[in-house]
């Protein structure tokens, strides 16, 4: 276990005493989380500020123009793209704790050229994938402030996101395009501990990843018009993926 799993362990089990009284609160306990430092009525996690933000992601792709050769055959073109784009805002219902909510925009973009067993059935396809979705998040966030500072703090956010999208398949084999369309919904339960800096008087970076997700997806899927089918699948994901950092501005106010 390296040094990030350890701290965002810490920060998950901090997080579990969230909803406890101000008068307990108030008491001395052992431990990191008996040894927060107060907060100070001048800071942006105060109890009756706001915050409000802005969320970008933006992952694309493309392959160059050699062939990519793969296990089964070779990849001709190649390219994608994933974007987000969110918005959100919360109050702080007591100190350093904050509920609100997000809203925001996906699209996925794929676009593949490619042959598998190119020397027993010499398996030729041209596909094309596109996605939009929509969703709104509910959240619960707690600051954390080990450090007496009020430059850096700790956080976690554990949130409910509702999503709807929609999306179409197209694979043509130079002898029939055939096309799939799905629409469906999702539902997402999720713990994210981050991290959060202030880099002036009230604007911060935020930073977080995922570490705890619960999903459940229902989708329609129907294949050229004709025929019909309904998915339920669910996910359960315990990992932690330092490659799907979010990154955030903040303004409190």
């Amino acid at each position: 276990m390296n040094l990030r799993h350890i701290v965002f362990a810490s920060v998950l089990a901090l997080t579990s005493f969230a909803f406890a009284d101000d008068s307990a609160s108030e008491s001395k306990k052992g431990g990191l989380l008996g040894n927060l430092f107060s907060v100070e009525e001048d800071e942006a996690i105060h109890r009756g500020n706001f915050l409000a933000g802005a969320t970008l992601f933006l992952l694309q792709g493309e392959s160059d123009d050699d062939a990519l050769n793969i296990i089964f055959g070779d990849i001709y073109k190649a390219e994608g793209y994933t974007f987000t784009a969110e918005g959100f805002c919360g109050y702080f219902i007591r100190d350093a704790m904050a509920v609100g909510a997000r809203a925001g925009y996906s699209r996925t973009f794929v676009d593949v050229d490619f042959s598998i067993l190119e020397d027993l059935a010499d398996v030729k396809e041209h596909r094309k994938y596109v996605s939009n979705g929509f969703f709104v998040q509910p959240f619960l966030k707690n600051y954390l402030k080990v450090f007496d500072s009020k430059t850096i703090y700790f956080f976690n956010e554990t949130s409910l996101s509702v999503e709807y999208s929609y999306g179409i398949s197209q694979s043509d084999d130079g002898e029939e395009i055939s096309k799939t369309r799905n629409r469906g919904w999702t539902f997402k339960f999720g713990i994210n501990p981050g991290l959060c800096i202030m880099v002036l008087d009230r604007l911060a970076f935020e930073t977080s990843v995922g570490l705890l997700g619960l999903s459940s997806s229902f989708m329609e899927i129907e294949e050229n018009g004709v025929s019909h089918s309904e998915v339920v699948y669910n996910i359960v994901n315990f990992k932690i993926n330092l490659l799907a950092l979010d990154f955030s501005l903040v303004y409190f106010f």
